[in-house]
């Protein structure tokens, strides 16, 4: 796989767990690097943004909602502003917030709100309307009765809001939200309405998208007619001429963003005239007329006062480094994570220093740098410990790394059923962190087998409240009972082998027919498989050797978990060898997922763009411009239906 490939599934990875599943694994800053090095080898951006979910009414959108080309340096900025000053005449700019929110769609008929999208895959969107309805800044009506309004905004929380519900999500048991922006996200995507309500979020207006009725020359002049109408307009926007205006705008938000009341992640400059918005256009992917700058993260120093140690699921020593606290970027941050030994050496970090630090896409704090002139003399040089912090057993070495080499370690019980319970694993929706400490300190969980038995003790768990009351108990054995259906990848990567991720598990359970015949798999068999290396080869072999597993296996199978591969077993079975696949529009009977695994397991390839290269198309509901363009160059295009034949 090429470097160029590997960014773009990355890439299409990250876009689907930040759009859909609002339960984004990096940082923005760590995402926004993905995308600059992506469009450095390839010249263009690729595709950023989620497909619909399957819970709400899809609604196709009357024009493409589109997201905006970023910026990162001042030299970019005022290339653009320089192009737009040669393309146009007497060009002037709007510079504004980027609420970092939900993008959503409102349509009026006749003056009354009927219809609220989300940006979906900026094609096919989700209808909100139900819970926009719930968000007292979203006026229901408008003064002025025009035939049809469709105006685009930003859906968000406030900081004093999301630490209310953070608070409360605390005293509940269950999982933090990362961030303001997931927060929204989460609640705007609730099939109870209730619950957007007492969430109180916000939504600012940013731009005019459709108006029958009714003309506009320039986007400040759609802005104030739209606070007219008593929509929130995007606040303190302004207009600029000079590529330094519109740098001076950009460093004057920049410097203001952390004493808002809600988060931004940049700042975006615009054509004002619609005129020329027109006449410049869009390429398939950004408008020609805007740009969004983004912020580099902001940083300060602070002092290292002492460094801890974190054991988790495979027994790995991670140090944190506990900070004095200081404010930066929106919050009080005290810790850090200085990920290994080499990590510390490399940057000589030593108890006592003086360092820079930053929040990795405003999220993540890091250490950047010790700041040698500010170094005491008693400062203290940093090892990590030979014995395990919390059971105090010994540690083994591996390069950088340290692990806890005793197997029934509490640190990594927890850790390890928390794993289990995880999206990428079992997908156990209601087994976070918190219901597994609970769970677990409460004694009625000791390892994962457990979870399985723990609708003998509904009544006793409704009671206590120890992971929430009726609804949310009832939720979560629903969920663990569901999960005795997954395919065994899923299973086998819940197991938590070490260096077995989610792609090695798939492998797995593409090549084994069951639980029983890959833990009876011989060094040849493994070591000949896609991806597996003698390491690799080695950790599973030596996993299931162990007696614990072997019970625990046995566990789970009297609690009817599944043990039996439902993929076709494809010993060299490589028919899509050299074939290229790319998949567009909601499938009925399989997970987009799904069908690229299998597709893969056949030694397919699954491209996100059509080309002359692509072979087949599978299309499924509401396809969308891919589609369209795979007729246009008369490239194979399967149903959901003809696809399965191709697999049996």
């Amino acid at each position: 796989m090429t470097r160029l490939e590997e960014l773009q599934e990355l890439i299409e990875y990250h876009s689907d767990k930040y759009y859909n599943q609002d339960d984004p694994e990096i940082s923005d800053f760590e995402y926004d690097e993905l995308i600059k090095e992506f469009r450095a080898l390839e010249g263009k951006r690729d595709k950023v943004g989620g497909t619909v979910k399957r819970e709400f009414r899809k609604v196709e959108h009357d024009t493409p909602v589109i997201s905006l080309s970023d910026a990162f340096s001042k030299d970019e900025v005022y290339d653009f502003v320089e192009k737009m000053q040669r393309e146009l005449q007497e060009v002037e700019f709007i510079v504004e917030r980027k609420i970092d929110g939900l993008s959503v769609v409102l349509r009026y008929y006749d003056g009354v709100l009927k219809e609220g999208i989300t940006r979906g895959d900026g094609i096919v969107g989700e209808s909100v309307y139900e819970n926009l309805l719930e968000i007292n800044s979203v006026p229901k009506e408008i003064p002025t009765k025009l035939p049809y309004l469709e105006v685009r905004g930003e859906v968000y929380i406030s900081d004093a809001n999301f630490q209310k519900i953070n608070q409360k999500q605390e005293e509940m048991g269950k999982k933090l939200f990362a961030n303001p922006r997931n927060c929204a996200a989460g609640t705007l995507r609730q099939l109870d309405p209730s619950i957007v309500k007492e969430r109180n979020l916000d939504i600012y207006i940013f731009n005019l998208e459709l108006v029958e009725g009714k003309q506009f020359a320039t986007h400040t002049e759609t802005l104030a007619w739209l606070a007219s109408q008593n929509f929130l307009v995007t606040p303190e926007y302004k207009t600029c001429v000079t590529d330094d205006d519109v740098w001076d705008t950009i460093q004057s938000i920049g410097k203001s963003r952390w004493k808002l009341p809600y988060g931004i992640d940049g700042a975006v400059v615009k054509v004002n005239s619609l005129y020329d918005r027109e006449r410049l256009g869009t390429t398939s992917k950004v408008p020609k007329w805007a740009i969004a700058y983004k912020y580099p993260p902001e940083e300060k120093q602070t002092i290292i006062e002492d460094i801890i140690v974190q054991v988790g699921r495979t027994g790995r020593l991670t140090p944190l480094a506990i900070l004095k606290p200081i404010r930066l970027a929106g919050t009080t941050i005290s810790r850090a994570v200085l990920h290994n030994q080499d990590f510390i050496l490399n940057k000589d970090i030593q108890i006592g220093d003086t360092v820079l630090v930053r929040k990795a896409g405003d999220i993540i704090p890091e250490v950047i740098s010790v700041i040698i002139e500010k170094r005491k003399e008693n400062s203290i040089p940093y090892q990590l410990p030979d014995n395990c912090p919390i059971c105090h057993y010994k540690t083994d070495k591996e390069a950088s790394h340290a692990f806890c080499t005793n197997p029934q370690c509490p640190a990594k019980s927890i850790k390890g059923i928390i794993h289990f319970a995880s999206k990428s694993a079992m997908n156990i929706g209601g087994l976070g962190t918190n219901s597994v400490e609970a769970l677990v300190n409460n004694g009625y969980i000791k390892d994962i087998a457990d979870i399985y038995n723990l609708y003998i003790y509904k009544d006793e768990l409704i009671e206590k409240g120890i992971v929430g009351k009726q609804k949310n108990t009832e939720k979560l054995l629903k969920a663990i009972e569901k999960s005795k259906s997954n395919d065994i990848d899923k299973l086998i990567c819940g197991l938590g082998i070490k260096n077995i991720g989610k792609q090695s598990a798939i492998t797995l359970a593409t090549y084994f027919k069951d639980v029983d015949e890959l833990k009876n798999a011989t060094y040849d068999q493994l070591i000949n498989l896609p991806d597996f290396g003698e390491i690799i080869t080695n950790e599973v072999i030596d996993y299931f050797k162990l007696p614990k597993t072997m019970k625990m296996i046995e566990e789970l199978k009297d609690q009817g978990i599944n043990m039996t591969s439902k993929i076709k077993n494809l010993k060299n079975d490589n028919r899509f060898y050299g074939k290229t696949f790319v998949l567009t529009g909601t499938l009925k009977h399989m997970r987009r997922e799904r069908a690229t695994e299998i597709i893969q397991s056949f030694g397919g390839k699954v491209s996100s763009d059509v080309s002359k290269n692509t072979d087949y198309v599978l299309a499924g509901e509401n396809a969308g411009s891919k589609l369209t363009k795979a007729k246009e160059l008369g490239i194979n295009i399967l149903s959901e239906e003809n696809f399965e034949k191709l697999i049996v």
